[in-house]
């Protein structure tokens, strides 16, 4: 489960990386086992060559050493840290290795900035990170970018579409799972079956009602014809 501030600096990351005119996906599967990186930018050079950026999120203390492997094979390859941990472990950061410290905006900047901010704060560079060789076949690096990508226009077309993708067994299932977790007799408010049924009862009163309103107005529209029609000063003119 990622922390609030982990969102934020990956929110903040992507449109930095945006802004410098790259592509970039997070949580991107490296080739040859080389684990999985946080954030991977791919960005064509104006001579035609690639440019590959790796980026690590590290919010605490314990997260910057923690086992997992640190997925580095860029041409550059960054941390990205708050500020107050970016001072506790500055000294343990390889040279190659650059560094982005994350800082929110404050009250105040939200407050006098003249449209809502993209962003909930802003990067600046600690350590300018330095060219390697690209540590993996790129052919191979590719594929797991796009393979990323598409996990993620995926993800956004079922949260769009939402429940149209799922058949009626599907959700029928979903919903006995659910009432698995317990009914509170007490508390009908809290149990899933009573709302859905109430609300469903109540939809249905109110379409039975706009309904028979609309057969009314139909009848006393038909009515005042018919009086219309048959009154005498009207049979005369006739």
């Amino acid at each position: 489960m990622k922390t609030k501030l982990t969102r934020q600096l990956e929110t903040t990351l992507y449109h930095y990386c945006f802004e410098q005119g790259a592509y970039v996906v997070e949580e991107v599967a490296m080739p040859d086992e080389q684990g999985i990186v946080d954030t991977l930018s791919y960005q064509q050079l104006p001579d035609g060559q690639i440019e590959w950026r790796c980026y690590e999120l590290k919010v605490t203390k314990a997260d910057f050493h923690s086992k997992a492997k640190l997925s580095f094979i860029g041409h550059y390859n960054y941390f990205v840290l708050p500020q107050a941990l970016y001072e506790d472990v500055k000294d343990e950061i390889p040279d190659r290795i650059g560094v982005l410290i994350y800082r929110e905006f404050d009250a105040r900047a939200l407050a006098l900035a003249p449209q809502p901010l993209r962003t909930p704060g802003f990067l600046t560079v600690a350590k300018k990170a330095q060219h390697q060789d690209l540590q993996v076949d790129e052919t191979a690096l590719t594929a797991h970018f796009v393979a990323s990508l598409f996990r993620e226009v995926d993800k956004a077309k079922r949260v769009k579409k939402g429940l149209q993708l799922y058949s009626d067994d599907q959700l029928f299932k979903e919903l006995r799972k659910r009432a698995r977790k317990g009914y509170d007799v007490y508390d009908p408010e809290q149990n899933l079956y009573d709302r859905f049924i109430d609300e469903t009862q109540s939809d249905a009163i109110a379409a039975l009602q706009t309904e028979l309103d609309t057969r009314n107005a139909e009848y006393q529209a038909l009515k005042l014809k018919y009086q219309a029609l048959t009154a005498p000063d009207l049979r005369d003119q006739l």
